[in-house]
């Protein structure tokens, strides 16, 4: 219980250090016509990424999107109702997760590499 109660409160210590140097570092967003902007947008309310705050590869995958000026919907999977969505729909509870809604299916990317390399190559384009 106390091991449990230590790793648990290095883990979270750890996570705000690494929230705190995200904040001090982030990147400057790509620029993109006020039209571009919105069509990206309008393409990104089908999208949502779940993670964890202090989560480092949630912190890689956040300021990927940060710097490619994508405001995607980010759920706490931390908290109900998110996570049980995330591992019903998902299969496993394992962030950050991108969900894809296309119409006809929903599609669960994991992986914080392939995450940021899927939304590079379809939003990336200056």
């Amino acid at each position: 219980m106390i091991k449990q109660t230590l790793i648990s409160g290095l883990r979270n210590g750890l996570g705000a250090i690494i929230v705190g140097i995200d904040k001090l570092t982030r990147p400057t967003p790509m620029e993109r016509s006020p039209e571009q902007q919105t069509e990206v947008e309008k393409q990104l309310q089908n999208m949502s990424i779940y993670q964890f705050t202090g989560c480092p590869f949630c912190v890689k995958t956040r300021r990927a999107m940060h710097r490619l000026n994508l405001p995607v919907e980010y759920r706490n999977a931390r908290q109900s109702p998110w996570r049980e969505e995330l591992e019903q729909g998902g299969g496993k509870i394992q962030v950050p997760c991108l969900r894809i809604d296309d119409g006809s299916e929903t599609r669960w990317m994991y992986e914080s590499g392939d995450i940021i390399r899927y939304m590079q190559e379809r939003f990336g384009k200056g």
